[in-house]
């Protein structure tokens, strides 16, 4: 049922959709031609009408009211409903074809890991396919008017082989009101373990592939069950359509030329048929057509899924498959460009012209610099993680600057021989007297533990010989002034003293 004109469009051309004008079937012609024959012929009648019926008096008033439906029906958001809702519908038509169950990937887990060459092995291949494919049936039975006419009961199925009576008993023996679409997928699972407990199913790898494979046909079908049930809004379908119906009433006489003679602005003349009006409502009902279309495409039109098709498709490609293609390998041998460095396949006379083009190897790969300008250039040194600040400014304070201002400029990791912890490696500061040139102390960089306790800083060294961290670069310089510490460094650093 699908119209397909791909192989018109390969390339493009002059007038290259001017051949796809012409097509009836799935055309906007084929939708429309009846409303657009309607509006016409009301558009006609009631313009005879004004013209060689009405009295003048009545033709005056006639006028007025045409006057004021063409101020008015613009202010109708016609383009604007008309717009959201044919994108949804759309993108809603092409998740629902993406939600149809095809069994290719299912079918090659099967096939790959359900061994065995016996009879038995055989009957499990084929059992576990055609549950799958029972499985799709049942739920595009519910869905598609095109396949339930196909298979009206479920006498249909069993004759059609997707199910044997005993498990047609068994199906119909589960009481409950929902439907069960599910249920093959549940025999399934079941029979996978079963095929697992034989050795059919060599390792939980293959059953965990096998049930995730299931899981994600399972899926699908239940996409297209709720697709089914949960349609696009009901309020909204009938705004648009009020929508574009209401505006082309108001068209039909707000449109009408009137008689030049009156003097009307914007009616200085006389065409009978409104050529524009016509084109008009061809576009915006016609645009209303596609979402009309497009917003089940499991019934009978012409663009719709063809889902017979479908399902004669899965069932012959899954069979074929897990039964016939089953361990059916050709003989393996040395290919054409065994020997070959760099195997290059042939060009025909009509694609030969491809060997001239040159190869693509990237967006700045034919980039040329001038040669003072790829030279290296040496690198400033600067202080990262410290703003630019006026001589005699006090430095801010290292826990102002956040843990990066310790990172730039402290090693992450201490001397594999030091004994030092994280806090005291914290706290480590240069140490001109160390025979290392650093100090390792409880206070920050430079600072004196008695001027600490006082609120203060000082930059004495102090005398450790013991480096703890390696040569780092002060944070600030030397001559600068310390800022205070904090009431809670302080208060810690006077209890470790008096301790």
């Amino acid at each position: 049922m699908t119209v397909t004109y791909t192989a018109r469009v390969a390339n493009a051309r002059f007038c290259g959709f001017y051949q796809l004008l012409g097509l009836w079937r799935g055309s906007i012609y084929k939708l429309l031609y009846r409303e657009f024959l309607i509006f016409l012929i009301a558009y006609l009648g009631l313009s005879l009408t004004y013209r060689f019926v009405l009295a003048e008096d009545q033709k005056r008033s006639f006028e007025k009211l045409v006057i004021y439906c063409d101020q008015y029906a613009n202010l109708i958001p016609v383009s604007f409903v008309l717009g959201f809702y044919v994108t949804l519908v759309v993108t809603r038509w092409w998740s629902q074809y993406t939600s149809l169950p095809m069994p290719d990937r299912l079918m090659c887990a099967i096939a790959g890991s359900v061994h065995g060459r016996d009879e038995r092995g055989r009957l499990l291949r084929r059992t576990l396919m055609r549950y799958g494919s029972l499985a799709g049936v049942l739920i595009l039975r519910s869905v598609s008017t095109a396949v339930f006419k196909r298979f009206p009961t479920m006498d249909h199925v069993v004759e059609a082989g997707f199910m044997t009576r005993e498990e047609r008993k068994k199906f119909e023996g589960l009481h409950s009101p929902y439907n069960k679409y599910w249920v093959p997928c549940l025999w399934f699972t079941s029979l996978v373990a079963q095929a697992r407990r034989e050795g059919r199913v060599h390792d939980d790898c293959a059953l965990k592939l096998l049930m995730e494979e299931l899981n994600t046909f399972r899926g699908n079908c239940s996409m297209l069950f709720h697709y089914d049930w949960i349609s696009v809004p009901l309020v909204y379908t009938q705004v648009v359509t009020i929508a574009v119906y209401s505006f082309f009433v108001a068209c039909l006489i707000g449109r009408q030329f009137l008689d030049p003679s009156q003097g009307y602005t914007g009616h200085e003349l006389d065409l009978g048929l409104p050529i524009f009006t016509l084109l008009q409502f061809f576009f915006y009902v016609g645009w209303l057509k596609v979402a009309e279309q497009l917003i089940n495409p499991f019934g009978e039109d012409d663009d719709d899924f063809e889902t017979n098709l479908l399902i004669d498709r899965n069932f012959q490609v899954s069979m074929l498959a897990v039964d016939e293609m089953y361990e059916d390998l050709p003989l393996l041998e040395r290919d054409r460009y065994w020997d070959a460095a760099n195997p290059r396949a042939p060009y025909t006379a009509a694609t030969a012209f491809l060997l001239q083009q040159p190869r693509f190897q990237g967006s700045t790969f034919d980039i040329t610099l001038a040669k003072e300008e790829m030279q290296f250039q040496p690198l400033e040194e600067i202080e990262e993680g410290l703003e630019p600040r006026t001589r005699g400014s006090p430095s801010p304070p290292p826990w102002l600057l956040g843990p990066s201002s310790f990172a730039s400029h402290l090693p992450l990791l201490p001397r594999k021989n030091s004994s030092a912890s994280e806090a005291s490696g914290a706290y480590g500061c240069l140490c001109p007297g160390a025979s290392c040139g650093c100090q390792a102390s409880k206070t920050p960089l430079g600072w004196d533990e008695e001027a600490v306790a006082g609120g203060g800083a000082t930059s004495e060294p102090c005398s450790s010989t013991q480096p703890l961290l390696d040569t780092v670069v002060p944070l600030s310089p030397v001559n600068s002034p310390q800022p205070p510490l904090p009431h809670w460094l302080q208060g810690s650093l006077e209890e470790e003293k008096r301790a």
